[in-house]
């Protein structure tokens, strides 16, 4: 028996209820679009679905934009809409919304209920006289917010804060550590996408909410009510795209470095996991396989030292772990691609990365430029051939794609630089949608490739409908500091909360040679960084995917120390329960998914009426159940670099020595983490219970991933494996954290394809009734090819002793 898409169900149903709730109404008027004409625009309102309206200022005496979105996939649904009109405004109101349009001024309102939700405040337009882009406007429009409303989103923003209240983003454009998607949403209940893709402006002052656009042809602008941030989230994925599921084994541990130099270098890697018991899912292949600069991107394993490319991807495979491989949005000129795409004139003129020929100089040796140049991922054909070479590496058989620089990186910009082609306008008028089209190239080519295998894409840049795309972001080069590791923590949350679920970042960060103080690569050795990579451990453990990577020092466990040793052991606990989460994992994946939740929740999500959850920075919600409370602020050490650097090799060794004797990382500390109100929770490592909406301190130590767990809560766990798909979840422990009535749904499916979407796939449901100490297990519902008939859950209920093990056939069972 096939299954069909909850989530369908559920807008089915939605639908049917708004659509009853209408035809109860005796004066139904017209279909929207509905036009509002003032002395400086023509305001168009139009719904695409109850909860969903359009907004379009056109300026007097003009078009218009008449290009199709990048964005919004949605078609506007057949929304039956009252409209009422008086001397001063219109009204259109649907089931869920109502929209006022001022006659005079042409601003709009918008409640829920009779109660006001956003008012526009103001609305300019400034007409580009020159260039490509003449004729367009510099737009700005002004939004009245409520004055102590917290409004979250934007994008990766790193300035460390979690409402964007009061917050000035200059120069919103795409970069290399911050990516904006033009998404933001309130603790109210409602959302806006602005559509619009070229550098902007976002300010929150006195004067109001301000979002400005370098060039549009008009202000345009989608405004959602969804009634918390798990509503708004799914309606931005209905006007933009849904999230595909990611293979079983993305969820699993990932290692890299930057950057393995040899297929031997690799393999050693893999082969150490294998042979020491400590799991390992991934491998990712870093820049330069293919040769010199001159050949950048040449997507072929050219370099001298991976001339058995095609083996190590075999050989990785036969160890049973995926690989992942770096491709980039550029190419040298030495490349077949390069050739193509400068024969259609696809390729932009600025400076990219790398800027010279010359890979061991730095800084780089411009006297031998690499050539190097970024192409019109914005335009479909040059899509097409970068797909064509693409295709070597596809058909090598390589699982998942490193999408590197596709902010992209743009050096010593110069105004001229944005009047070049892109697509059919200008880069000034794409340039914010550059990662979005470049992902959709890969994506839309692997689902028409094969659908045996899912697409796993990491890339560095994102723009709003960039979840539809099988693919995550990371967070960039990020220094490796403590302030850094606070500042990922919202910004990882902020992108969640665009519609973007899958966020990630380099554990320990990017660049550490500060904690270099030893020499060159000393960094693992040093007990600064070690205290910030274990914590950065601990944290990334609560994003959906796991994975080191950095440069100045390699970050392998092994470069740690070894069995014994507390940095070792502090990351390989860490890294084992992340395989004992597994089914937590992934039955949230299909949540996303399905229902479209998310992986990473801000405390609002659940928590919204408690105030002091508004502007938490530190902690959040992994799925519905776990409170990560990460630590961000050294225990152990200082969090100032000791440096060592200017000392003699006797000074700096002693200083090391020192410094190593003076850290005791076997000694406990305490943390204090904020509960929030309207749950009770327990501390997962001792099990103790606490009450919501207060502080709590306990005892922390370093080798525990700091989190609680919500009390009306039932988490399946796993035995540890080396890889996610090492067995099946035929022993599963299932433990119930009592104190409320809870709920969860098992998933499972074939691990990697896309048949899931067919309908085959399995849940089963667990229940515990609080109140009754009664825990039913679900008949399981739906099949797949290989699904387990029978299976052990061995159930444990915390504060009590014993365990009890069913053996389960599929029929529902009760405690």
């Amino acid at each position: 028996m096939f299954l069909y898409n909850t989530k369908t169900m559920k807008n089915t149903l939605m639908t049917i209820i708004c659509l009853a709730a209408f035809i109860a109404e005796a004066l139904a008027g017209p279909v929207s679009p509905v036009e509002v004409t003032t002395q400086d625009a023509v305001t168009k309102v139009t719904f695409y679905s109850p909860e969903i309206v359009r907004i379009v200022k056109v300026p007097a005496g003009k078009q218009g934009n008449t290009r199709e979105s990048l964005v919004v996939t949605m078609q506007p649904q057949d929304v039956k809409i009252q409209k009422s009109e008086n001397a001063s405004s219109v009204t259109l109101k649907s089931p869920v919304l109502t929209v006022k349009i001022d006659k005079k001024t042409g601003l709009v309102q918008f409640l829920t209920k009779g109660k006001n939700l956003l008012k526009e405040k103001g609305y300019s337009f400034e007409e580009r006289k020159e260039g490509p882009d003449a004729g367009s406007f510099r737009t700005n429009i002004v939004y009245q917010l409520d004055k102590d409303e917290p409004i979250y989103g934007l994008g990766v923003t790193q300035d460390g804060k979690l409402s964007h209240r009061g917050s000035t983003h200059w120069n919103m454009e795409q970069n290399n550590t911050q990516d904006y998607q033009h998404v933001i949403q309130s603790i109210k209940g409602w959302g806006i996408y602005w559509d619009n893709y070229s550098r902007s402006q976002f300010i929150d002052n006195e004067e109001g909410m301000k979002f400005s656009a370098e060039v549009g042809d008009d202000i345009d602008y989608y405004f959602m009510y969804g009634g918390s941030a798990d509503g708004v989230n799914a309606q931005i994925r209905n006007l933009s795209g849904d999230v595909p599921m990611f293979p079983l084994w993305t969820f699993g541990y990932w290692q890299c470095r930057e950057r393995y130099k040899s297929v031997d270098e690799l393999m050693e890697v893999v082969r150490w996991h294998r042979a020491n018991n400590v799991p390992l899912d991934g491998i990712i292949q870093d820049w330069q396989y293919w040769g010199s600069n001159y050949t950048w991107n040449a997507m072929d394993f050219l370099a001298e030292t991976y001339v058995n490319g095609k083996w190590m991807v075999d050989e990785v495979h036969r160890n049973n772990a995926h690989i992942m491989i770096s491709i980039w949005a550029s190419f040298g000129p030495m490349t077949q691609a390069f050739r193509d795409l400068e024969a259609k004139g696809l390729l932009y003129d600025f400076q990219t990365w790398p800027q010279s020929g010359l890979s061991a100089f730095w800084p780089p040796r411009m006297d031998y430029p690499s050539g190097v140049r970024v192409y019109d991922a914005l335009h479909p054909e040059a899509r097409e051939i970068y797909w064509k070479n693409l295709k070597r590496l596809v058909d090598y058989d390589i699982d998942a794609w490193w999408m590197d620089s596709t902010d992209p990186d743009f050096f010593n910009a110069q105004d001229s630089h944005y009047d070049h082609s892109a697509g059919d306008g200008t880069w000034r008028r794409y340039r914010n949608a550059f990662p979005l089209a470049s992902v959709s190239g890969v994506y839309d080519n692997l689902r028409k490739d094969s659908d045996k295998k899912r697409a796993f894409i990491m890339t560095r840049s994102a723009f709003a409908g960039q979840q539809r795309y099988g693919a995550g972001l990371w967070s960039g080069d990020v220094n490796s500091s403590w302030e850094m590791l606070r500042k990922q923590v919202p910004a990882g949350l902020n992108y969640t909360m665009t519609g973007c679920p899958n966020f990630n970042t380099d554990i320990g960060g990017f660049f550490c040679n500060s904690y270099n103080t030893m020499g060159g690569g000393s960094a693992p050795k040093n007990p600064q960084f070690q205290e910030l990579y274990v914590r950065w451990m601990q944290y990334a453990f609560f994003c959906p995917v796991f994975r080191s990577h950095g440069a100045d020092a390699p970050r392998e466990i092994y470069q740690f120390g070894k069995k014994g040793d507390a940095a070792f052991d502090a990351i390989e606990k860490s890294i084992r329960l992340r395989y004992q989460f597994l089914p937590y994992i992934y039955s949230t994946a299909w949540q996303v998914t399905s229902e479209d939740e998310s992986y990473m929740r801000a405390l609002i999500y659940d928590f919204a009426a408690d105030k002091k959850t508004w502007d938490m920075t530190d902690e959040f919600l992994f799925g519905r159940s776990i409170l990560a409370a990460p630590i961000v602020d050294p225990q152990y050490t200082e969090e100032k670099v000791i440096r060592t650097n200017a000392m003699t090799g006797w000074d700096r060794n002693e200083v090391a020595q020192k410094l190593a004797e003076s850290v005791d990382f076997s000694k406990s500390k305490t943390a204090v983490s904020y509960l929030p109100a309207g749950a009770d929770w327990y501390y997962f490592w001792t099990e103790a219970k606490y009450k919501g909406g207060q502080d709590v301190t306990v005892e922390s130590k370093f080798d525990e991933v700091p989190m609680f767990v919500r009390a009306g809560s039932i988490i399946p766990m796993a035995p540890v494996m080396m890889y996610a798909e090492e067995s099946k979840w035929d022993n599963l422990d299932i433990v119930v954290y009592p104190g409320a009535d809870a709920e969860f749904v098992l998933y499972e499916d074939e691990g990697d394809n896309y048949n899931y979407e067919k309908g085959a796939y399995s849940t089963i449901t667990f229940k515990w009734n609080d109140k009754a100490q009664k825990l039913t297990v679900g008949e399981v519902k739906g099949e797949f090819p290989g699904m387990l008939k029978n299976r052990k859950f061995n159930v444990r209920i915390v504060g009590q002793n014993n365990i009890i093990t069913i053996d389960y056939n599929g029929q529902e069972v009760t405690l």
